[in-house]
């Protein structure tokens, strides 16, 4: 077996993430998005890394994957008591990733450095790396003007009509040594696109400069799964996001916004007609049930892509044959 890299946002593909990690422990590594980073209260906070960080390490709650289990909110209580903002509503045990960031951030440790040395406290064995060290910032282009992500989600609870996304310092920002390292290993298995809104969880990792073309140059197959299921998101905005960008809200078209950078794409079982429109991009396309309850899930579907890699592979090596 070889090494697997997997591109992770939200809850969807923090859960993908763990699913591997069952699997392939040290082998894994997750690149994750830091597109939707953002400050409060003078604290750097990196939702998605954190988000992984929890489910790899097997503390995320059940019902809330961005915070850890038996999260209380008294420190967010005595806040508003004394002033302070309503939202977002931070957790106790959340602000402690967010404190530590800040300040060995002001140690100068890059991001990377900070976030494998949470990885080792919490046990875990794979690499858990921000898709940069430099900061990008995704800005959605809304009837109302620009604003940043955080204030999209947060302040403006997702309203306004979105018409557009920025994915602010992409261009410049420069894909760190270790994410290179994970990309060209010789014995790279497949990259894996985890099941996120491809608009502000994983184009901002593929915007990154120099990304596509990594993964273009690559010789694993490259691998997305659908967040998209029976026409809905599963979590998130996904599908107004779509509708609002005159897109329909399904796995089509969230496979068409990978066009010329993934080779085969996983999609729900309930979307089974969709599976030959998705060939005619070619691309190939696989049923799988995608939804994610329960750790047997995660584990099937992460079972699933990794032998669809592997079909890949074959499928490479015997038209390089020919």
């Amino acid at each position: 077996m070889g090494t697997v890299v997997a591109l992770s946002g939200q809850i969807g593909g923090a859960k993908l993430a763990d699913g591997l990690y069952r699997l392939r422990g040290q082998d894994l590594t997750v690149v994750v998005n830091t597109g939707d980073d953002y400050e409060h209260l003078g604290l750097e906070f990196s939702p998605d890394v954190d988000s992984v960080l929890y489910a790899l390490g097997g503390i995320a709650s059940a019902t809330a994957g961005w915070e850890p289990e038996g999260e209380t909110r008294v420190l967010h209580a005595m806040l508003k008591a004394l002033g302070g903002p309503d939202r977002p509503v931070v957790g106790d045990r959340s602000l402690a990733a967010p404190i530590l960031r800040t300040h060995w951030r002001r140690e100068d440790r890059r991001p990377t450095e900070i976030s494998q040395e949470f990885a080792r406290r919490l046990g875990i064995r794979a690499r858990v790396l921000p898709m940069s060290d430099d900061p990008v910032r995704t800005e959605v282009q809304t009837d109302e003007g620009t604003v940043g992500f955080h204030e999209y989600f947060t302040n403006l609870a997702c309203e306004p009509a979105v018409r557009g996304f920025h994915y602010a310092g992409a261009a410049e920002a420069r894909i760190s040594d270790e994410v290179l390292d994970a990309l060209h290993a010789a014995n790279l298995e497949a990259v894996i696109i985890g099941p996120a809104n491809p608009y502000h969880a994983i184009r901002p990792i593929l915007e990154v400069n120099g990304m596509k073309e990594a993964l273009r140059k690559r010789g694993a197959p490259v691998i997305a799964v659908t967040p998209i299921v029976g026409g809905k998101a599963l979590k998130g905005s996904a599908g107004k996001m779509m509708r609002e960008l005159g897109r329909e809200p399904s796995a089509l078209a969230v496979a068409g916004e990978y066009l010329r950078v993934i080779d085969g794409f996983v999609l729900d079982r309930q979307d089974a007609a969709l599976a030959e429109p998705i060939r005619s991009l070619g691309i190939r396309p696989l049923l799988a049930q995608t939804v994610m309850r329960t750790d047997e899930s995660r584990l099937a579907l992460a079972r699933s892509v990794l032998d669809f890699a592997r079909s890949l592979r074959e499928q490479k090596i015997a038209e390089a044959d020919s």
